[in-house]
């Protein structure tokens, strides 16, 4: 699996992603930002009214006099309580609406964005990764807006409004107060940046895991068949263990930052009432002020005690974010080039000219391949494993584009046409077909999603999916289970050409569409083949040889050029070919490489 090279991602780049889906709720988002800043103001005021109240019980020598005025006050507090109750359920009602509706908004966004990028893209990272990945940017935006919006407003609200009401009554408290809070902000802050770094190791750390546990569940088969339990267990140990590593450092590091925290308001509670207990005896400030300062300490010291565990997600739900920007900055490596027309298919005629393909510099593939289908002409490219066959395909299709030479299909340059048009125009039959976790009508729909009931039913039976299809619980509403485990091999395989047969494409590719059947469905489906080729330009993949003998053309690949070219009996005839060698060969149940290497009659090609 080779390492992609993501581009830069700064925080710019997460915030300009998110505001692509928060602009269209921007009402939502003010009102949610003014509800909280009005009911924080309520909360600053309120203090004063305690105070009031305090003062007059102290300074009352008759205490029935001052009984209507403490009822007063109490009112007054009740109502801005009432208050502040009521913006806050104002605010988490359009919270939740807001957030539901935009993370639901990002991840269509992610997903679009992903399911664009090409089949090397896919290939090179973990399917559980990637799906993490869409789920964390959704996730990192609900606790980046919640942090803001409950935590930092209220901390900004409420250190500007103390500082107003105590710079009122007592300057150097007030300066001291925000003194104080503005050290303790950046106390946090610098720390919470520092530790960033290990933050996003743990992310990275905990994609890893999760990509290294979805690939052993998926390949769970192959580890208890090989007895590879114990391997893959102590491979997952390391993983884990260099996850919990990461971990370790960053909780540590938060242990550090919350000693450093209790220590600063240890300090200041120590010193603002130590101010405050001289300007008492010399009778400047009343026992209310007391009050007051208490319920601005606590209120403050529980805002700011939550500041670095507020960075801290804040730079998380960024560590979270930024593995998905990254995915949606990254550039298509295949993608509609400017001005791309739609493919129009008259005749099928398909041309390979000088055609060269190489994963890397020392990997090369197909050197100067040239080949040319006609109209309704029927092929099969046959040859030895890694020859270059299902390459062949996969640039046909656009998956991979060469590094030299040029396709094209009635004399179009397939870089030239869109990416829709040009797959429309092409059906294929894979050798190994994965499915949805669907029903099976939705499944074979696939082929042409305007298909009615009886046109699946049809093109089911054609591809002889019928067989199978009675025996199921629910008939074609059968779910058929992840990549469609319920179905047999061969079965997944005719829910393939039924999809083909569906979708009527006027170019068809067939990887050995037969492979998985057993010899009396072979035959049968044999018939839905020959029906579903006709008038069509057919490319065959083919591994039994025996399969493509009435095939219009053979061609014979071998180290990514072709080496032999003819009818099966005009191949046979050349008794030092390439293709007589496999067919001798094959009757054993066998097929050499180039070098004369025997190896198993199937082929899994880059």
């Amino acid at each position: 699996m080779e390492k992609i090279k993501y581009p830069t991602v700064g925080i710019d780049d997460i915030l300009r992603t998110f505001w692509n889906a928060v602009r269209f709720y921007k009402g939502a988002l003010a009102t949610l930002v003014i509800s909280i800043v009005v009911v924080n103001i309520a909360e600053v005021i309120s203090p004063l009214f305690y105070k009031q109240f305090f003062d007059t019980v102290i300074a009352a020598s008759d205490r029935s006099a001052v009984g209507e005025s403490l009822f007063r006050t109490i009112l007054i507090i009740l109502a801005f309580n009432g208050f502040v109750w009521l913006g806050y359920r104002i605010a988490s009602f359009v919270e939740n609406r807001f957030l539901t509706t935009v993370s639901a908004l990002l991840r269509q966004q992610a997903f679009d964005c992903l399911i664009l990028h090409s089949y090397s893209f896919f290939s090179n990272n973990f399917t559980g990764s990637l799906v993490q990945r869409v789920n964390r940017l959704a996730r990192s935006f609900d606790r980046l807006i919640d942090k803001l919006v409950w935590n930092m407003i209220p901390l900004f609200v409420k250190i500007v409004g103390v500082g107003i009401v105590l710079y009122l009554f007592k300057p150097v408290v007030a300066v001291i107060m925000l003194g104080w809070a503005i050290l303790f902000l950046i106390f946090n802050y610098s720390v919470s940046v520092w530790k960033l770094r290990y933050d996003i190791k743990v992310a990275e750390a905990d994609s890893r895991t999760t990509g290294v546990l979805a690939d052993a569940i998926t390949n769970h088969h192959s580890i208890q068949l090989f007895t590879k339990i114990k391997n893959e267990s102590g491979y997952f140990k390391r993983v884990t263990n260099e996850q919990a590593a990461a971990h370790k450092i960053s909780l540590d590091i938060s242990a550090v930052v919350e000693a450093g925290q209790a220590l600063l308001i240890i300090l200041i509670e120590f010193f603002v009432f130590y101010l405050a207990i001289g300007y008492w005896t010399e009778n400047i400030i009343t026992v209310g002020f007391f009050v007051l300062l208490q319920a601005y300490i606590l209120g403050l010291t529980h805002r700011l005690w939550e500041f670095s565990r507020v960075v801290r997600d804040i730079y998380e739900s960024y560590a979270d974010a930024k593995e998905m920007v990254e995915i949606m900055k990254l550039p298509y490596e295949i993608r509609d080039r400017k001005g791309a027309e739609k493919l129009a298919v008259s005749s099928g005629v398909v041309e390979f000219n000088d055609v060269s393909f190489s994963f890397n510099q020392t990997h090369g593939v197909l050197e100067h391949f040239n080949l040319c289908i006609e109209p309704g002409e029927k092929i099969a490219l046959v040859g030895p494993s890694g020859a270059g066959k299902s390459t062949i395909v996969k640039l046909l299709l656009r998956l991979h584009e060469p590094v030299k030479g040029a396709i094209a299909i009635d004399g179009t340059d397939i870089k030239t046409a869109t990416l829709d048009s040009l797959r429309k125009s092409i059906a294929l039959v894979p050798q190994d077909t994965l499915l949805f976790h669907r029903t099976l009508m939705e499944n074979i729909r696939y082929g042409s999603e305007n298909a009615s009931d009886e046109e699946v039913k049809r093109a089911a039976k054609l591809a002889h999916c019928d067989e199978f299809v009675d025996t199921l619980p629910a008939g074609f509403e059968t779910y058929v289970g992840e990549r469609g485990i319920k179905l047999s091999g061969g079965e997944r395989q005719r829910v393939a050409i039924a999809r083909a047969i569906l979708k009527n494409a006027p170019i068809l590719i067939l990887d050995e569409a037969t492979s998985s059947l057993d010899s009396h469905s072979e035959m049968l489906i044999q018939d839905a083949l020959d029906t579903l080729m006709k008038g069509k330009t057919v490319i065959v993949i083919a591994h039994r040889l025996s399969t493509i003998r009435k095939m219009d053309r053979i061609v014979v690949i071998n180290g990514g050029k072709i080496v032999e070219t003819g009818g099966h009996e005009t191949l046979l005839a050349n008794e030092n070919g390439l293709y007589k060698k496999l067919w001798t060969l094959q009757a054993g149940g066998f097929i050499t490489d180039a070098g004369g290497e025997t190896s198993v009659e199937s082929e899994d090609e880059a």
